[in-house]
C-alpha cells in the first residue's frame, strides 16, 4: 500500500488479471479466458458493485470498452501486440468517442484525421474520457470522409505521441475513476493504427454499446443493492426515542419499497 492506504499506481489492473478478471472474454491464443454468453459480465458487474466504490469498477473495466473494436476489426499484427498487454493489467486501454459538441451521437463528431502519407493528422478534442490520462492506447472515434456515420473512422492512439494531450477533470465523486478531456493538435498518427477499414468505422463504435448499456445498468443495479443494504444495517442499529428505526412501520415500508424496485429492474 501506498501513502494514505492507498495502492502504487498500475498495481490493481495486475492484480485483477492475476484472478482472471480482466482477460474474461478474450480469446486463448492473446492469454483471455472465453465467456460463454453476456451473462457473465452481468454476474461480473453485480460483484464488482459490491465493494461499494463506483469509481473503481470502470476505472478497472475501461478495456471493456476500448478494446473490443480492435478485438473486432484490428489487424492481426495489432492484436497480437496490444491484447496481452492489457489483458495481463500491463497496459491499459480507453475509448475516446465523446466530444465537447455531443456525447452519444456519434454521426456527427468533429474530431478530423486528415491523410498525409503515411500518416493521418488528427485535430479535435474528446471530453469525459474514462482513463483518460493513465491509459497507454486509446480507441479514438474521427472523421476522415463525408458527412455522417459513413465517414467515420477508428484509429489506435497512443500516450506520448506529438500533439497528444491530456486534462484531467475534477468530480464530484468516483474520484477513484481517472476522467479526462483529450486534446489532438496536429498529432501524427501512423496509417497501420487504422481500426479496420476508413470510413467504417461507426459500425466498430455500435459493437459497444449494446454491451456498454447493459453492463452499465447490472453496474447500478448492484449498487442499488449495496445502498438498501446499508439502509438496512443502519435501520436496524440507530435507536431514536427508545426503538430502532427498523421497528416504525413507515421504515419498513420505505426499505420494501426499495427492495422491490431494485429486484424489479
Amino acid at each position: 500500500m501506498g501513502r494514505g492506504g492507498h495502492l502504487p499506481p498500475g498495481t490493481l489492473p495486475k492484480k485483477a488479471a492475476q484472478i482472471g478478471l480482466l482477460q474474461l472474454g478474450y480469446p486463448e491464443e492473446y492469454g483471455g479466458v472465453p465467456k460463454p454468453d453476456i451473462f457473465f459480465d452481468v454476474v461480473t458487474n453485480l460483484e464488482l458493485a459490491r465493494i461499494g466504490g463506483g469509481g473503481v469498477h470502470p476505472s478497472l473495466s475501461s478495456h471493456s470498452i476500448g478494446m473490443p473494436p480492435i478485438l473486432a476489426l484490428g489487424s492481426e499484427a495489432m492484436k497480437a501486440r496490444l491484447i496481452p498487454e492489457v489483458i495481463s493489467g500491463e497496459k491499459i486501454s480507453a475509448l475516446a468517442i465523446t466530444e465537447p459538441s455531443g456525447g452519444s451521437d456519434v454521426a456527427n463528431l468533429k474530431t478530423s484525421a486528415r491523410r498525409e502519407g503515411d500518416h493521418y493528422i488528427v485535430n479535435g478534442s474528446k471530453i469525459f474520457i474514462t482513463s483518460g490520462v493513465r491509459a497507454d492506447y486509446y480507441t479514438v472515434a474521427v472523421r476522415t470522409g463525408e458527412a455522417g456515420a459513413r465517414g467515420i473512422s477508428l484509429l489506435l492512439i497512443q500516450k506520448g505521441t506529438p500533439g497528444f494531450t491530456q486534462t484531467p477533470l475534477d468530480k464530484m465523486g468516483w474520484w477513484s475513476s481517472d476522467t479526462a478531456t483529450l486534446y489532438f493538435d496536429d498529432c501524427r498518427v501512423p496509417v497501420e493504427n487504422l481500426i479496420g477499414t476508413e470510413n467504417k468505422g461507426f459500425g466498430g463504435v455500435m459493437i459497444n454499446f449494446n454491451s456498454e448499456r447493459l453492463n452499465i445498468a447490472a453496474m447500478a443495479n448492484g449498487l442499488a443493492m449495496v445502498c438498501m443494504d446499508e439502509a438496512v444495517a443502519w435501520a436496524r442499529e440507530r435507536v431514536t426515542f427508545g426503538h430502532r428505526l427498523m421497528e416504525h412501520q413507515v421504515i419498513r415500508h420505505k426499505i420494501a419499497e426499495m427492495a422491490k424496485r431494485i429486484l424489479s429492474t
